[in-house]
């Protein structure tokens, strides 16, 4: 059994970067489409204090009813917008991704390689043409 766990959208980019990124260092993690299996309250609410984050730090804008639904305004508190979030899946920004060196929205997609166990174990370009690992497993300095 896997001891990564990622909170997938295949339709995301960035999402499926980070899943690439975890097979890179030679992981197979358990894959959970949220938006196929919705979480549970307990289980976002332990991810949420797990990433010690804020809950409207993982509210996604783009793509999402998050301004027709009116989330911005502070007048909903935590526990409405994880209602929110549980009753309209693609509230949840993503991807998030649980190691044993701790759990991390993974945005930018590079993030995930602070909480990845095991090194890169070859070079890694994302998607849109960035290379993100070289040859030897190393991080590419940004320039």
């Amino acid at each position: 059994m896997s001891t990564i766990t990622i909170y997938h959208n295949p339709a995301c980019g960035t999402s499926r970067n980070v899943l690439a990124l975890i097979r890179n260092s030679g992981e197979e993690p358990t894959v959970i489409e949220y938006l196929k299996t919705p979480l549970e309250r307990a289980t976002l609410e332990r991810l949420l204090v797990a990433m010690d984050t804020p809950v409207r730090e993982i509210l996604r804008q783009k793509g999402t009813p998050f301004d027709e639904l009116g989330l911005a305004d502070p007048k909903w508190t935590d526990q409405q917008l994880i209602d929110f979030m549980l009753q309209r899946p693609i509230l949840i920004n993503r991807p998030i991704v649980v190691t044993p060196l701790g759990t991390r929205l993974c945005r930018p997609s590079e993030a995930v390689l602070d909480i990845l166990p095991h090194p890169q174990q070859g070079a890694f370009t994302k998607e849109d043409g960035e290379a993100v690992i070289d040859a030897k497993g190393h991080r590419v300095a940004k320039h």
